[in-house]
């Protein structure tokens, strides 16, 4: 779903290079829109077109005053990702090398086109003077061969808590998330207890009452990003960092398998075949009792069933044998290093990474947007957002919840990495047994040739 981000199904770095350079013209898709003039030259930037009413006009609002105030001729242009179109975009002009300035870059082709993108060194460095680090998965997928490759963006940054129908949790599980995660900076009564175990036991019993969980197990974003936050949980890690199998003899894995697949068994029948946007309308009908969604769905119920938002309440994800971590996507803008005005697209992106610019784009989209420093995670626009007011206060990751962010398939080699996510190999593995009837083991030993495949492609 557009809304939502990327598509998984089917796409890979060589074909978006194939139909970027069939379809897509090296520059933008349209006209571009020109936001400040001046002496200082001209920049154009290619952002990712938000799915938030409004929210595109934060970044227009931060690049007409950082233009003026420059006196550049800032040229914008909006490309959404439905049919990857933004993705499209990327490969065409790297294949050209001509187009954009810079460009919003999705998670994994940061990697894919390190070696044409601007080393961006130096804005880091004074951002992070200012506000600490960077949250170390932004680190992964920004930084390649020991140099950062693009800024982490604000926009578009997305991570995947649960987002929970208190009233029928607290009815059928007999769990009060309000008071285990209140709208403050401190954990309450039994958050230590919020594990896949409790999990597990509350689905059953919202399942049975016919509020089942609504959790995609197919190949789209929103499956591949929970269930790896559940794998890494159980400290079931694919490979190494080398991209070296390690699943023969994997015991953390098996057993992170084997609880999936308890877990499948109590969700709705089609969840194999959900796509990012089917979780949304099971929260937003009153069907499910939790989902794992930024605020996205409940942003939409607020606008089409107000009665189903008002009852919502956003809490981290479960802990694991391993830890607690929280399902993270985020975006970076890269600089092409063809690129005709690089120092003032630098001296642009560290302006959008200020703190006061983040909060802008964080406000915009309703408290969407996450920064890519942890000491931004108290903007007010979590706490006052509502129905109910604090609803969302638990949506970015806070010290208290004592988690990490995480993305699917990490630590493995950006390429490979890449490779996995698109083809979905975490949920894929869970179904072999769950849905084909395989042994555990015998999944298991898809899942190691698999990734040997890929690596000798």
């Amino acid at each position: 779903m557009s809304e939502k981000g990327f598509t998984l199904a089917g796409v890979t770095r060589r074909q978006t290079l194939r139909a970027g350079a069939g379809v897509l013209a090296a520059g933008a898709l349209g006209a571009p829109m020109v936001h400040a003039q001046g002496t200082g030259g001209t920049l154009r930037f290619a952002f990712w077109d938000h799915w938030v009413p409004g929210s595109n006009d934060a970044l227009k609002e931060l690049c007409a005053k950082w233009g003026e105030q420059n006196r550049v001729n800032v040229q914008l242009d909006f490309i959404n990702t439905t049919g990857n179109q933004l993705q499209l975009t990327a490969a065409a002009q790297a294949q050209s090398r001509n187009g954009h300035d810079g460009i919003s870059l999705t998670p994994w082709d940061v990697g894919a086109y390190a070696d044409q993108l601007e080393p961006v060194d130096d804005v880091i460095q004074r951002l992070v003077a200012k506000y600490g680090p960077i949250n170390p998965i932004a680190e992964f997928l920004g930084k390649h061969g020991g140099k950062w490759r693009g800024v982490p963006a604000t926009s578009g940054t997305q991570t995947k808590p649960a987002c929970v129908r208190f009233d029928l949790m607290e009815q059928h599980a007999g769990i009060d998330v309000r008071a285990m995660w209140p709208a403050a900076n401190q954990a309450g009564p039994g958050a230590d207890t919020w594990t896949w175990d409790t999990f597990l036991t509350a689905a059953e019993k919202c399942n049975a009452a016919g509020v089942p969980f609504g959790l995609p197990m197919g190949q789209f974003t929103d499956a591949v990003d929970w269930v790896g936050a559940l794998f890494l949980s159980y400290g079931a890690a694919i490979t190494d960092a080398s991209g070296k199998p390690t699943v023969r003899g994997n015991a953390k894995l098996k057993t992170a398998i084997e609880y999936a697949v308890r877990l499948s068994k109590v969700l709705p029948n089609d969840v194999w075949a959900w796509d990012d946007a089917s979780n949304n309308r099971a929260l937003i009908s009153g069907r499910s009792a939790l989902v794992f969604n930024p605020p996205s769905a409940w942003a939409v119920a607020k606008r089409d069933a107000p009665q189903v938002a008002e009852k919502c309440w956003t809490i981290p994800m479960p802990a694991g044998p391993e830890g607690r971590f929280l399902a993270y996507l985020p975006y970076t803008t890269g600089i092409w290093a063809f690129g005709r005005n690089k120092t003032a697209a630098k001296e642009l992106l560290e302006f959008i990474g200020q703190r006061d610019s983040s909060e802008a784009i964080t406000n915009k989209s309703g408290g969407y947007d996450i920064p890519p420093f942890d000491s931004m995670a108290d903007f007010k626009v979590w706490e006052r957002e509502g129905p109910p007011v604090g609803s969302i206060f638990n949506y970015p990751l806070k010290p208290h919840h004592k988690a990490k962010y995480s993305i699917a398939f990490s630590p493995a080699p950006a390429e490979l990495a890449s490779q996995m996510y698109i083809q979905a190999l975490n949920t894929k593995v869970i179904a072999r047994v769950a849905q084909g009837g395989e042994t555990v083991d015998q999944a298991m030993g898809w899942l190691e040739r698999e990734i040997n495949n890929m690596r000798r492609g």
